[in-house]
């Protein structure tokens, strides 16, 4: 038990002292004068009446005790632990070849948009990446922005930039782990979604990446949209960071590979402290007992010397 104000309980001493002089004092006995009688002591009255007498100093006793902020702990809850989600999406010349009815790009970002509804209450960022890096989304529990990006860089828009030509995934990775450091909260993913080989994962730098990477919690599963072995340097990241790579042959596979990773990533949940919290219920319920006998017993326990 404890309280916000515990200074106050020093206030006690007053209804204390009241029970104290209430039943140790020698008033209260009433003699009165039958001829050949034989009266008893009248301690069971005694006592009730004292009891009776007793009940303002206890409801005072409340009042001081309410005054003083009682405290209790709030049972320990549970909250979803937030994972936050960069996708990285290769828009390179090489994400117009066909695949399924449209295009890599098209079943990438369409197999996104429904991998976003899996994930509710996880935060998100949109990375496209060719030889250089562009941010398009930050990392948002509002994912209305990053389905609605498709059109805006689809690679075979005319308008779609040259520097995002060519594919350096170590460049995108980098990119991608330093918005999700940037994080102090929640579990941390990078989805990449690519179809070429990187010259900037060779002569070890794969290995440097992964372990960057894992030393900060970020675990990257990869998505190969091509007909194509997958680059080995792809294959190391993924599993050093403890993901995994796929190779999904139509639009079909490539949702379930989206479904899979969610599977694969489960909402974490963490068991938060207890809190503080008022408690003044009990101590209010007891004042209002306390207060109805009191004003019951003033129909007949009390002392009526005449």
């Amino acid at each position: 038990m404890s309280f916000s104000h515990p200074w106050v309980l020093l206030f006690l001493i007053v209804p204390i002292a009241l029970l104290v002089w209430i039943w140790r004092r020698d008033g209260g006995h009433v003699v009165l004068p039958f001829d050949h009688g034989v009266q008893t002591r009248g301690r069971a009255w005694g006592t009730l009446v004292n009891l009776a007498q007793s009940l303002p100093a206890l409801i005072l006793a409340v009042v001081v005790l309410i005054l003083a902020g009682p405290q209790q702990l709030s049972a320990p809850k549970t909250r979803r632990v937030l994972t936050n989600i960069e996708f990285c999406v290769d828009v390179s010349g090489s994400m117009t070849a066909s695949f399924g009815e449209g295009t890599r790009y098209d079943a990438s970002m369409a197999a996104i948009n429904k991998f976003l509804d899996y994930r509710e209450g996880d935060a998100f960022g949109l990375t496209f990446f060719g030889n250089e890096v562009l941010h398009w989304v930050p990392l948002t529990t509002d994912v209305s922005a990053i389905k609605c990006a498709p059109p805006f860089m689809d690679p075979m828009s005319p308008g779609h930039p040259h520097w995002l030509g060519g594919t350096e995934i170590g460049k995108a990775l980098r990119a991608c782990r330093e918005v999700l450091i940037s994080r102090e909260q929640g579990d941390r993913m990078i989805v990449l979604v690519s179809d070429g080989y990187s010259f900037d994962l060779g002569n070890g730098q794969d290995v440097e990446i992964a372990e960057k990477l894992k030393a900060d919690g970020i675990v990257v599963y990869a998505i190969h949209i091509a007909a194509s072995e997958v680059p080995g340097p792809v294959v190391n990241i993924t599993g050093l960071t403890g993901g995994e790579v796929f190779e999904p042959e139509s639009p079909q596979a490539l949702e379930t590979v989206f479904k899979h990773i969610d599977e694969m990533q489960e909402t974490r949940l963490e068991r938060t402290a207890a809190e503080s919290m008022d408690n003044f219920y009990p101590y209010s319920l007891a004042g209002l007992i306390l207060l109805g006998g009191s004003t019951l017993s003033l129909f007949g326990l009390r002392f009526t010397p005449w």
